[in-house]
């Protein structure tokens, strides 16, 4: 059974998904999110990706395995990374006959109100375009200084603060994990999957686990959090496995993958 009266949606993919297990870039799971946000687009969803994967394409692409440790360094990286990724992206959306366009943002953007207001309005007249936005934090310029925070914890709580300002319908959270567990599957071979969560409790964040890759930021906590700011705007959000990217056909169809967060 369809899910009701979505029609706005975002959709965030996360680093664990966009790179393979050797460091490359993943351009089958790319082609396919191009694939399904495009057939989207043209049943008339208005569609806005939030990507991450600037710092591990990147990586991928001046050869390197690991982050570097100074901060310029992991920004001019991320510079790279973010043009070769957007290259991309716009490469295999035209495949499908569909114009992308890109947003870099920082927190004080969001807060700001008429910074954040000429964001809106960039947005409204993309998707009225039906142009996918693609949206990601500018880490280039992106550092906490004093008081003026512009970073993101990640991009779990951008996706989610994009969302509700923009009045998306659903959030779409695409991870390296079938869903929210009871506790740590990658520990716990008897971890069961939680399939619908009401309410983010206590018990639900002791449960979260961190990272389980060398590539990401976010883990389940900030996923928790993100999922706790859709609810509070009567959002709804999904968390399901990004692997195969086609997923999101089912989660739009009602069909029983990953977790579903509502009231």
């Amino acid at each position: 059974m369809m899910l009701e009266n979505v029609k706005r949606v975002v959709v965030k993919i996360g680093t664990s998904s966009l790179i393979l297990p050797n460091g490359r870039t993943n351009l089958k799971t790319i082609d396919s999110l191009a694939f399904v946000l495009a057939t989207l687009n043209n049943q008339g969803y208005e569609v806005t990706l939030v990507s991450s994967g600037a710092m591990g394409v990147g990586l991928a692409s001046e050869g390197l395995t690991q982050r570097p440790h100074e901060i310029a360094d992991q920004q001019a990286l991320a510079s790279v990374g973010q043009t070769e990724l957007m290259r991309i992206y716009s490469q295999r959306f035209l495949n499908y006959q569909t114009k992308v366009a890109q947003l870099l943002l920082t927190r004080d953007v969001l807060h700001f109100p008429v910074s954040r207001q000429h964001v809106l309005n960039t947005l409204g007249v993309l998707l009225k375009d039906h142009v996918i936005p693609i949206i990601n934090e500018n880490d280039s310029v992106a550092v906490d200084e004093l008081d003026h925070h512009t970073t993101f914890s990640d991009n779990d709580e951008l996706s989610a603060l994009v969302s509700t300002r923009m009045g998306a319908d659903l959030l779409i959270v695409l991870s390296d994990i079938d869903a929210f567990y009871d506790k740590d599957p990658h520990k716990y071979p008897d971890a069961q999957p939680i399939r619908h969560i009401k309410e983010v409790t206590p018990e639900l964040e002791k449960a979260a686990s961190g990272s389980s890759t060398r590539f990401g930021t976010g883990g389940m906590v900030t996923k928790l959090h993100a999922a706790t700011t859709m609810m509070k705007a009567n959002k709804k959000m999904v968390l399901c496995n990004g692997k195969d990217p086609r997923v999101i056909f089912k989660v739009l169809n009602g069909d029983p993958v990953g977790t579903r967060f509502s009231k």
